[in-house]
């Protein structure tokens, strides 16, 4: 997932019950993981946009400080407001003088359900993998890693 963000937003959509007005396919009805919190969390940020064309910017606010800004202090706290690439590209240019690399090690599965294992590169050091259901997802997964192995937290 894109971010720590979007599974907050995934969280917060699934405690509303906008799960009960999905239209999913059969597929994506049986998984739970990784993929429906990108829907939630996609439908949590549609609703807002709606809610804003709809009612307009005063119900909009009313609705973000009533159920977003409650969750604030939990998402500071966890930093799972933080995306963990964007992150560990800030510590490795101030840190290191370096801008990170990501080069695919290895994928896997049909072209509609690819696994990917990626490493990020400070130079030719490589720090960390991480794997994921997409490109994005294992830089984000090796990013994490990297900042932890680096003690970058």
């Amino acid at each position: 997932m894109a971010s720590g963000l979007g599974e907050s937003l995934a969280k917060l959509a699934k405690n509303l019950g906008f799960e009960d007005y999905l239209l999913l396919s059969r597929g994506e009805a049986k998984d739970t993981g990784k993929a429906r919190q990108y829907i939630l969390a996609n439908a949590f940020e549609a609703f807002l946009g709606s809610l804003y064309l709809d009612q307009g910017y005063a119900e909009c606010k009313k609705f973000i400080e009533t159920y977003l800004i409650t969750e604030l202090p939990a998402i500071l706290k966890e930093g799972s407001h933080r995306d963990a690439k964007s992150f560990f590209q800030e510590q490795a240019q101030e840190k290191a003088k370096i801008t990170p690399s990501y080069a695919v090690l290895k994928e896997w599965g049909p072209d509609h359900a690819k696994s990917f294992i990626v490493g990020v590169f400070l130079d030719k050091e490589k720090v960390a993998e991480g794997e994921g259901l997409s490109k994005q997802e294992a830089e984000e997964a090796a990013a994490r890693k990297g900042l932890e192995v680096k003690n970058w937290n």
